[in-house]
């Protein structure tokens, strides 16, 4: 039985990155037609077996628009509580509440004033890009903060991590729940902090990182009342605290890059396996 898939882009990418390029003969011998299309143009997503979110990078300017979309679209995988939810990195508080080992975040929303770290840290919306390391708190931090706030958007205080110069980060991906590759994300930023460029490559997690990931997907879905299996993918982001313990960076649930051009070959055979179950 012959099943449809649209995978969706965004207007300035269709058509994803190119990273979704070895899933397709994947799912293609498991009887699945994909085809790609961005979340605001006019195709038929009723009539497909299963939508999923890959490429839709351009949310946050339209978060309310995006969400109401995906309300609108039967069979999305992710679904759509899990998109709102995950699409305001507020859900950190929510990971630290549930006791996951989470990078330590500060939500501060308009009109707010935050306790600022002593050591260097990060400022950022909860929603979409804008990133700003500063060293210490000052007139620069405000300034960037009020410029949040003034465009009616929550901040998040962060401690900076400071591994992440050594280290980089590690993507642990899960595909239906169940474990399926890593990659590390190392990345150079200028002097506001702000990444220029990630250098991806593959990896194996230490057993310690990958059971803070386990157990960081496991409250996530505690948290949005799911099973794992309903999941399609998720990525765990972590990174090593001072004393060297993995802890959560960010949990995607939405429509993070999948690093399959940088898993082994059997990464897209799990993926369509784990299409396939959506539909069981």
């Amino acid at each position: 039985m012959t099943r449809s898939a649209i995978f969706v882009g965004c207007a300035a990418l269709p058509e994803g990155d190119g990273d979704e390029a070895a899933v397709l003969p994947a799912l293609a011998d498991l009887g699945f037609t994909v085809s790609w299309a961005a979340w605001d143009s006019d195709a038929d997503f009723a009539s497909a077996d299963l939508v999923v979110l890959r490429a839709a990078w351009d949310y946050p300017s339209r978060r309310e628009e995006f969400l109401s979309w995906c309300e609108g679209v039967p069979g999305l995988s992710n679904p759509a509580a899990v998109v709102r939810w995950n699409t305001d990195k507020t859900y950190l508080g929510e990971l630290l509440d549930a006791g996951v080992p989470t990078v330590p975040v500060e939500i501060v929303p308009p009109g707010e004033k935050p306790r600022w770290p002593k050591k260097p840290f990060v400022v950022q919306p909860s929603v979409g890009r804008g990133s700003a390391r500063f060293e210490t708190a000052g007139a620069e931090a405000e300034k960037h903060l009020r410029a949040l706030h003034d465009d009616g958007r929550t901040a998040l205080v962060r401690p900076y991590q400071s591994s992440v110069d050594t280290q980089g980060e590690i993507a642990v991906t899960f595909f239906g729940g169940v474990y399926s590759h890593a990659f590390t994300k190392s990345a150079e930023s200028d002097a506001s902090g702000q990444y220029r460029e990630k250098q991806l490559a593959a990896a194996v997690p230490a057993p310690e990182v990958r059971a803070a990931a386990e157990d960081a997907l496991d409250a996530a879905c505690g948290l949005l009342g799911i099973l794992r299996a309903e999941l399609l993918y998720a990525r765990v982001d972590l990174v090593r605290g001072d004393d060297g313990r993995p802890l959560v960076l960010e949990l995607k649930v939405t429509e993070p890059s999948l690093g399959f051009r940088h898993a082994d070959a059997g990464a897209p055979l799990r993926f369509a396996s784990a299409v396939r179950q959506q539909l069981a």
